[in-house]
């Protein structure tokens, strides 16, 4: 029980957190998901790269820092009212491209016996957790760089939805096995419920948030039930490879930062495509 009371306790602290930071403005937004990216990419590091060393500690703060680049420039550029999507991916490029060497010299001098490695895992984590927490940035500015975090918050909800009515559904009916080897307590059933519970809140959701139409509302919800489960079993699949169980501690009851955001993340880049494509 007392598990349960803190489990809960957790989940509404970071629920009410989310929401104010959705409802407060682009900046108190754009420092919230900084916050959250910056987590995430931490225990990320955390799980895959080797922490004996001092020479360990700074390649994994250099690897941080790598993976914010992309959010904090394009946030930046959004800030700023860039509108022209030419100008806008232009310089983010140019201003990127030049930190993504870093990693290289810094393994070029740190004298390590895996640079190989080191670096894949730094620029998996820049395209893993620090590309798709940048392109959120596209959904929460539309095309005249206006703010509104309520299509963000709406996919976030989306999200939660489609994670509780998949493992209630499961808990109640689920017999057959989704994917045994990487997460043996899913199923088809729970994932079908899933399903269901997220088209519904979907339709529910464009009464409520009217600045995108019920149209796109249904497809975010597909998009989320779709990838969303993908996204969760891909970091099932990351932390059963270095043998953990969860990405961190930071939520009571609720494992880390990356396990709350697995299936967020997967989602971004599905969803800010869509919504780009019918601007």
């Amino acid at each position: 029980m007392q598990g349960l009371w803190r489990r809960l306790t957790t989940a509404v602290i970071f629920v009410v957190i989310m929401v104010a930071g959705h409802y407060t403005g682009e900046y108190t937004f754009s420092a919230l998901f900084l916050i959250i990216t910056g987590g995430c990419l931490w225990e990320f590091f955390g799980m895959t790269l080797d922490l004996h060393t001092r020479r360990d500690k700074i390649r994994k703060a250099l690897g941080v820092a790598l993976g914010l680049m992309p959010f904090v420039l394009v946030t930046a550029l959004s800030l700023l009212k860039v509108k022209e999507p030419e100008n806008f991916i232009t310089l983010a490029s140019l201003l990127f491209s030049p930190f993504v060497f870093t990693i290289f010299i810094y393994e070029l001098y740190s004298n390590s016996k895996e640079p190989f490695a080191n670096i894949a895992f730094m620029v998996l984590g820049l395209f893993y957790i620090g590309v798709p927490f940048a392109l959120l940035d596209f959904i929460a500015f539309d095309g005249e760089n206006n703010f509104n975090g309520r299509v963000v918050l709406g996919l976030l909800v989306l999200t939660w939805v489609n994670d509780t009515g998949a493992y209630l559904t499961g808990s109640l009916i689920g017999k057959t096995p989704l994917f045994p080897r990487i997460s043996p307590n899913k199923t088809w059933e729970g994932t079908t419920g899933g399903f269901i519970t997220t088209i519904v809140f979907g339709y529910l959701l464009s009464l409520i948030f009217h600045e995108i139409p019920l149209v796109q509302w249904v497809g975010l919800a597909v998009i989320v039930a779709v990838f969303g489960g993908l996204g969760d079993l891909v970091e099932s699949m990351l932390k059963r490879s270095v043998g953990v169980k969860d990405s961190g501690n930071l939520l009571p009851g609720h494992g880390g930062l990356l396990d709350r955001f697995d299936a967020f993340i997967f989602v971004i880049p599905f969803a800010s495509a869509y919504l780009l494509y019918l601007r």
